[in-house]
């Protein structure tokens, strides 16, 4: 049954104008007979995750929320190790968690920033100086914090992203439109890539990933060890440790995050000014994003004219791995502010180019630098030849060639719902030797990597997708309940503060894609991604009320559909859909589904129920929000046509004063 409204469907950035309209309201009238498995597999797993999340603070935690640690931190590496732990409770609250899940994450973060100051690792609560492939990471919680709970944790939000806006913090030169240098932060007098003589370069490290100056040809009298290789030492100084490299680009994360908060005009500008100039190199560079600019604005200035070569770029150590998701961070943040997708082709004409080279070959004949990633990724189909691309280049050319990672075309797709970005991934799909519809029992500590089995569901062809990623998730929670068991009494050292992160057992990314229909979110510092999120009505906070579970079953342009089930026997619940993780798009219509008749009861002396008649209805909206009534062993499909980023994302909720004009526009934020 197609929707009879009219209008556009996707793609529009017009801002809605005239006061804020009261959200539309239906009920649910659909009787629960028998629970969908998805459903009660669901709220099962927000009881295990409630469970697990207090297991780990009790066993890992101090009374303050600072991990259980007494050890020094010798390099400026390790403040991410220390942030990541906790980067998706805030997320679960977010998602339905428990009410007291939010302030146990605001607990952590501040005991953490205390034991990391006190290791002086921060200066005024932000990293001294490191490069943005971790600070990335880092931020995560502060941003879902900031999500949760805005208006506690805009100041330092906002301060944080002044650290870059404003020159006078010594990491942007608004001139040549750069960051100043790789290791950047709340500390100008933190220069260069390390604090000795050399990169303290380890001997596995150096194995795997290579020299970051390669080309360079090692001094007379080596071989030398790698503390005194003079490629490690002066030269990585003077040609790596200066100017801006591409993984900066992860900083638009955090000025976007502070935007969103704001609604300063400053901060959109920055965004458009800084990512803009890397928008241009890109073009310049046959459609590849350069990983390196001198401190004259210039392309390879300081690397003899190379575009590729610079701090965690194209050559070493994870080229796309790292230079692609701070290229979609970015490029995303300035689509979002600015309502213009051609941001977006500096990543897609980057990947497009790694896709033209890919070769097929099973994974043990690859020479990637990344094999313990994809053997769990893989399984027994490491031996399955499938396309591979090659995430680095150096001056021989392109090498060390991965799987296809679904992250960021899938993020692409998700923003723009394009035909294009669609097309992208079903050819990968088709040109993939291995079924996009596996799920392997699998967590990396970005809690992602299941995409190509969600895009295969949301394409229609698993309808059993959801109970096995559940299952899934549930399986990994066990899993980690477990290693959590062997590893709560360990005097940890500082080579295995990692082994938090592996005993983390809150796992989203089941609950992201299935409830919000969002990929889980890029983990070196991307904002969520989301077509629906939701408010607990009676509870006045974010999340789905207990009880009560949600399963997004397309987003597809012209309508993304989600089916809501009250598994309660008792409880009336009301849920309040929002439209995109900050209210950035706008209902324009719904259909629902509805049974009007309770004749299917039957008589008082019938031995059983007949098939209750489900009918469609369908009403008209102009809402970034609707309140859905869901009385006891109720169910409702909703249909919702989506005008998407019609509205200025906000971290608003339904339940603050609405808001007025913001200056300068006719949009609202309702």
């Amino acid at each position: 049954m197609p929707f009879t409204s009219s209008g556009p469907t996707s793609g529009e950035n017009a801002p809605v104008s005239g006061q804020p309209a009261a959200p539309p309201e239906i009920e649910a009238g659909v009787p629960v007979l028998e629970p969908p498995g998805w459903a009660v597999s669901q709220r099962a797993l927000f009881d295990l995750l409630d469970h697990a999340w207090r297991r780990f603070a009790r066993d890992f935690t101090g009374p303050d929320g600072r991990l259980n640690y007494t050890g020094r931190l010798t390099t400026r590496d390790g403040v991410d190790d220390f942030y990541e732990v906790f980067f998706n409770w805030p997320q679960l609250y977010l998602l339905g968690g428990a009410d007291d899940l939010l302030p146990a994450s605001e607990k952590h973060w501040e005991g953490v920033t205390r034991q990391l100051t006190e290791l002086n690792m921060l200066r005024d609560e932000y990293e001294r100086g490191y490069d943005w492939f971790h600070q990335g990471e880092s931020l995560l919680l502060l941003y879902f914090l900031c999500m949760a709970a805005p208006e506690r944790w805009s100041e330092r939000a906002l301060r944080f992203a002044e650290l870059y806006v404003d020159p006078a913090k010594d990491n942007y030169d608004p001139e040549h439109r750069v960051i100043t240098r790789p290791h950047n932060g709340s500390d100008p007098d933190r220069q260069g890539l390390f604090d000795g003589d050399v990169y303290p370069w380890l001997l596995k490290e150096a194995e795997t990933y290579g020299f970051p100056l390669e080309w360079i040809p090692e001094a007379d009298g080596g071989p030398f060890p790698l503390s005194a290789d003079p490629r490690l030492g002066d030269q990585m100084r003077d040609r790596m440790a200066v100017g801006d490299t591409a993984v900066n680009l992860a900083a638009a994360g955090l000025v976007l995050n502070a935007w969103i908060l704001s609604g300063e005009q400053r901060y959109r500008d920055w965004i458009v000014e800084y990512v803009g100039a890397w928008h241009e190199r890109t073009r310049a560079n046959d459609g590849i994003v350069p990983d390196n600019v001198g401190p004259d604005g210039t392309v390879g200035s300081l690397l003899e004219g190379r575009w590729y070569g610079g701090h965690y770029g194209w050559s070493w150590p994870h080229g796309w791995h790292s230079v692609g998701h701070a290229a979609c961070v970015a490029a995303l943040a300035a689509a979002t502010v600015t309502g213009d997708d051609d941001y977006l082709s500096m990543v897609t004409t980057s990947l497009d180019t790694l896709i033209d080279h890919a070769k097929v070959m099973p994974h043990t004949e690859a020479d990637s630098s990344l094999p313990s990633k994809w053997a769990a990724e893989l399984g027994p189909d490491i031996h399955t030849p499938t396309p591979h691309l090659p995430f680095r280049h150096n001056d021989s050319g392109w090498f060390d060639y991965n799987p296809a990672t679904p992250p960021v075309p899938v993020a692409l797709w998700h923003h723009t719902a394009s035909d294009a970005d669609r097309a992208r991934l079903e050819r990968l799909r088709e040109a993939d030797g291995i079924d996009w519809r596996t799920v392997r029992p699998f967590r990396a500590k970005e809690e992602s990597g299941h995409e190509k089995a969600w895009f295969a569901f949301l394409a229609g062809d698993d309808p059993g997708y959801p109970e096995r990623i559940l299952a899934t998730a549930q399986a990994q929670i066990h899993h980690r309940l477990r290693r959590m068991d062997r590893y709560r009494d360990l005097d940890v050292d500082e080579a295995d503060i990692h082994v938090w992160q592996l005993c983390n057992p809150v796992v989203t990314e089941a609950l992201v894609q299935l409830t919000w229909g969002g990929p889980q979110v890029l983990y070196n510092g991307g904002l969520q991604q989301a077509r629906l999120r939701y408010h607990d009505a009676r509870a006045r906070r974010a999340g789905l009320p207990p009880d009560v579970a949600a399963l997004v079953t397309s987003i597809a342009p012209e309508a993304t559909t989600v089916e809501l089930v009250n598994l309660s026997p008792e409880t009336d619940h009301t849920v309040i859909v929002q439209a995109g993780a900050f209210a950035e798009h706008t209902i324009t219509a719904v259909r629902h589904t509805t049974c009007a008749d309770d004749g299917w009861i039957g008589d008082m002396y019938d031995y059983g129920h007949t098939e209750p008649v489900v009918t469609e209805t369908e009403q008209v909206c102009d809402s970034a929000f609707l309140t859905v009534r869901l009385p006891a062993s109720t169910r409702i499909r909703l249909t919702l046509r989506l005008r998407l980023r019609s509205r200025t994302p906000s971290y608003r909720t339904p339940f603050d004063t609405p808001a007025g004009p913001r200056p300068g526009t006719e949009e609202t934020t309702a």
